[in-house]
């Protein structure tokens, strides 16, 4: 029988969130400052949303529209974040099995699911977490990190 894991073996914590009451501007900068594709937006310690690079994207106008760059800024600065990010995400807890995790990514078409223990948010698995998990198993326990030059 197959050995057993769980979400808190691969998610990454702590997250790197923002707060509900953030505009536009600062996910854009969070996401760009380390590189990561996904955000949780919080209240406190409590998950409310999150919002990815794709969101960002979608919600920016077009660079080729006949916007200064001070009209484009001021969209991001002037956009609160709650009205681009997604509410109410899917969430695991950190001892939900990773088979059922990927099963959620998989179906729902899903990059990225954070991790809650009632309502703190306690970390996040991506599917970045899951290909490192695809490579320990294929490579006899190697984390893809390990190997990275």
């Amino acid at each position: 029988m197959p050995e057993q894991h769980f979400v808190r073996d691969f998610m990454s914590s702590p997250v790197t969130s923002v707060p509900h009451d953030a505009r536009l501007i600062d996910a854009a900068l969070a996401l760009r400052r380390t590189g990561y594709r996904h955000l949780t937006i919080t209240d406190g310690e409590r998950l409310v949303g999150i919002i990815t690079d794709r969101d960002v994207y979608r919600f920016a106008p077009s660079i080729l529209s006949d916007m200064t760059p001070e009209e484009y800024n001021a969209i991001f600065e002037n956009t609160p974040i709650d009205r681009v990010m997604t509410r109410n995400p899917q969430t695991v807890t950190p001892a939900t099995p990773v088979r059922e995790a990927i099963k959620l990514m998989y179906n729902n078409k899903l990059g990225c699911l954070p991790v809650v223990e009632g309502d703190k948010l306690v970390g996040i698995v991506t599917t970045t977490d899951m290909l490192n998990l695809l490579h320990q198993l294929i490579t006899g326990g190697r984390s893809a990190k390990s190997e990275e030059s």
